[in-house]
């Protein structure tokens, strides 16, 4: 499968059904989570190989903190395997690891990984893998009016461009493309303020299940759209 249209320069994935995924086939959460981890290096790796810019996955929202501390536990653990295993391909790749969210909720090993993995792959030149990691669109807000206040801003004065130099997201652009998979129709509290023009791209597939294949159809899918932003019409595939 190719593509011949514009390639989305900023893509973000709600990682959606891990658990569903195991409990239809009698397993425990965790191998969901196990496979949907992969699942995740999958695109990632495709998303740097056509051209994407910019990658943010839902990883974990600030409502994942209410469930069970075993599993939340079994996520940070997966975390903190990929992030000691990968660092080696995000180099060789040329990919830059960031991470957005309330970072200091997170175990203290897991915020030395992320700094570290930050840190080690700033000077690359490649794709950005955003991680959203206690994340959520409102809360980022609220923090974001927070960080205005104490930097002496007026307040008063705010416009859209300069308050988004206090999101979490400052310096990235906003995303083209928002995919959900799993069947769920809604953003669940993810970039709320970026995704204002996003295309949504939903499926029913599964996040275990939606592969390479998976990806390169929601790409095409956005290549077909015709985009406004509220004016004139501006095709995705568009050369």
């Amino acid at each position: 499968m190719s593509l011949s249209g514009k390639i989305p320069s900023h893509v973000g994935v709600i990682m959606d059904g891990n658990g569903r995924w195991a409990q239809l086939r009698g397993l425990p959460r965790a191998e969901g989570h196990r496979v949907g981890a992969e699942r995740a290096k999958e695109i990632i790796e495709l998303s740097a190989e056509i051209g994407i810019k910019c990658l943010t996955l839902y990883t974990f929202s600030t409502e994942n903190w209410q469930r069970p501390p075993s599993e939340v536990s079994m996520l940070m653990r997966l975390l903190e395997i990929y992030l000691k295993k990968e660092l080696s391909i995000l180099m060789k790749r040329g990919i830059v690891f960031k991470v957005i969210g309330e970072i200091w909720r997170l175990p203290e090993n897991i915020r030395a990984l992320v700094q570290d993995t930050e840190e080690r792959t700033a000077a690359n030149k490649g794709m950005t893998l955003v991680t959203a990691l206690s994340y959520s669109g409102r809360n980022e807000i609220v923090r974001a009016m927070k960080r205005a206040a104490a930097s002496g801003c007026d307040v008063g004065e705010l416009t859209e461009d300069t308050f988004s130099r206090y999101l979490d997201t400052e310096g990235l652009p906003p995303p083209d493309l928002v995919i959900r998979t799993s069947g769920e129709r809604r953003l669940s509290n993810f970039l709320l303020w970026q995704s204002a023009y996003a295309e949504l791209y939903f499926t029913d597939t599964l996040w275990p299940d939606f592969d390479r294949a998976e990806m390169m159809i929601a790409i095409q899918d956005f290549q077909g759209r015709e985009r406004r932003f509220g004016a004139i019409p501006v095709r995705s595939n568009a050369s």
